[in-house]
C-alpha cells in the first residue's frame, strides 16, 4: 500500500487505517458518527492526497480538455473551476473530476479519483494528437479538505488570502501557514462549505500545515476525520461516487449529470453524438435518492421493486444517514418509476422493505 505524506500521523493519533485505491488510508478516528456531525456543524481535516493531479500545458491544453471532458472549459477563466467528466466512446463515464483553470487557454490543473489515476491518465494521452504538455503531479501532491461551517473562518488566520470570500469553484494561490505556492479552492465534496488545499510535499510542508491548521482552530475543536465521514457526508448531499453511483456503464444523463454535460459546445467530445440520441429519445433509467419509510439499510447492488414485486433497478449507495437519523440511498430504476414520492421497495436480505423516492439533497 501506498502512503500519504500524513499517514504516520493518522496512525499516531488511533485512526482505523484500512486500504483504499491503494492507499493506506485513515476509516474513522472517534467514530463516523461523530465525525460527521463535527464537519456538518463545525469543521473537520481529511486526508485526501491519495486523489490525482495532473497539469496541462500549451497551446492546445483547452481543446485536449475540451475534447476529453462534458463541461466547457472555454468558460474558465483564471482562478476558477468546474466539475466535469470523461466520456468513453460508447457514452459511459470514465471518472469524474475537477478542472482548475491556472492560466486560460494553456495551463490547467485535472483533479481526477485515485482509483483511477493511471487509467485517466492512459485515455487522456490516448487523445493527446497534438503534443499538450501532461505532467502527473499526483504523488507528489498533498491535499487537505478542511470542510464545516467553520472551516474558512478558522483557516483565515494562516493566510493574507481572502477566503472567507471565495466563491464555490474559485481559487486563489499564494501562502499558507508559511509555505508559498499553495492553492486554496472553495470544493470539497461534503456540502458542508471549506476549502481544499494543494501544495507539494517538500521539506516537512505536510508536518507543518498539518499542525498548524490544528494550533489554529484548536479552541475551536477541529477534529481530524476519516474516509467513513466522507461518504455519509456525500451522500446526505446526493452527490455520486465513482465506482458505485457512476462508472463506465452510466451516462452522465442517467446520472443527473445534464448540467456538466454541454452538448452544444463548439468543440466536438467523446460521445457527444450518443448523449445526443439519448437525449433526444430520453434516458430509460435515471439516478434516484430514496429514504427508507421502514427499518432496514439499503447497501450496493441491493434490488429495487415496485408495490407489484417487479424489480424496477438496483441501489448504488446507501447508509444510516446522521444528520436525519435515517437511512438514505441512490440507486438507477426505470423511469416510468422515478417520480418524487413514488413508493419503492429495497430488498434486504430477500424481505421487500419499503421506502420513497426522495430530492437531493436530503439534507
Amino acid at each position: 500500500m501506498k502512503n500519504t505524506p500524513f499517514t504516520q500521523i493518522h496512525i499516531g493519533l488511533g485512526a482505523k487505517m484500512a486500504e483504499f485505491a491503494g492507499y493506506n488510508m485513515p476509516i474513522s478516528y472517534s467514530g463516523i458518527n461523530d465525525e460527521h456531525a463535527t464537519v456538518r456543524n463545525n469543521a473537520g481535516v481529511f486526508d485526501v492526497s491519495h486523489m490525482g493531479e495532473f497539469i496541462l500545458k500549451g497551446a492546445d491544453a483547452l481543446d485536449l480538455i475540451q475534447r476529453v471532458t462534458t463541461n466547457d472549459a472555454s468558460k474558465l477563466t483564471t482562478g476558477k473551476a468546474q466539475y466535469s467528466a470523461l466520456m468513453n466512446e460508447e457514452g459511459g463515464i470514465v471518472d469524474d473530476l475537477i478542472v482548475y483553470c491556472i492560466e486560460p487557454n494553456s495551463v490547467y490543473m485535472l483533479v481526477v479519483n485515485a482509483s483511477n489515476i493511471e487509467k485517466d491518465w492512459n485515455w487522456i494521452s490516448k487523445y493527446n494528437t497534438k503534443n499538450v504538455e501532461m505532467h502527473n503531479i499526483s504523488d507528489k501532491t498533498a491535499l487537505l479538505a478542511i470542510q464545516g461551517p467553520n472551516a474558512c473562518k478558522i483557516l483565515q488566520t494562516l493566510t493574507e488570502e481572502d477566503i472567507l470570500n471565495l466563491k464555490y469553484y474559485t481559487f486563489v494561490k499564494g501562502t499558507f501557514a508559511g509555505v508559498e505556492n499553495v492553492l486554496i479552492s472553495a470544493t470539497g465534496y461534503t456540502g458542508a462549505g471549506g476549502v481544499e488545499i494543494y501544495f507539494e510535499d517538500k521539506d516537512g510542508d505536510a508536518e507543518k500545515i498539518w499542525n498548524a491548521i490544528f494550533e489554529a482552530g484548536k479552541s475551536a475543536g477541529i477534529k481530524p476525520i476519516g474516509l467513513g465521514a466522507r461518504d455519509t457526508l456525500r451522500l446526505e448531499m446526493g452527490y455520486c461516487l465513482y465506482g458505485n453511483d457512476i462508472d463506465d456503464t452510466t451516462s452522465p444523463l442517467e446520472a443527473g449529470l445534464g448540467w456538466i454535460t454541454k452538448l452544444n459546445k463548439e468543440t466536438a467530445f467523446t460521445a457527444k453524438e450518443i448523449l445526443e440520441k439519448q437525449k433526444a429519445a430520453g434516458a430509460k433509467r435515471k439516478l434516484i435518492g430514496f429514504e427508507m419509510i421502514d427499518r432496514g439499510i439499503p447497501r450496493h447492488d441491493y434490488v429495487i421493486k415496485d408495490a407489484a414485486g417487479n424489480v424496477i433497478g438496483k441501489v448504488t449507495s446507501g447508509t444510516q444517514a446522521p444528520s436525519l437519523n435515517k437511512a438514505v440511498g441512490l440507486g438507477y430504476v426505470d423511469v416510468a418509476h422515478a417520480g418524487i414520492d413514488n413508493e419503492i421497495f429495497i430488498e434486504i436480505r430477500n424481505t421487500p422493505v419499503k421506502a420513497r423516492i426522495a430530492k437531493f439533497p436530503f439534507v
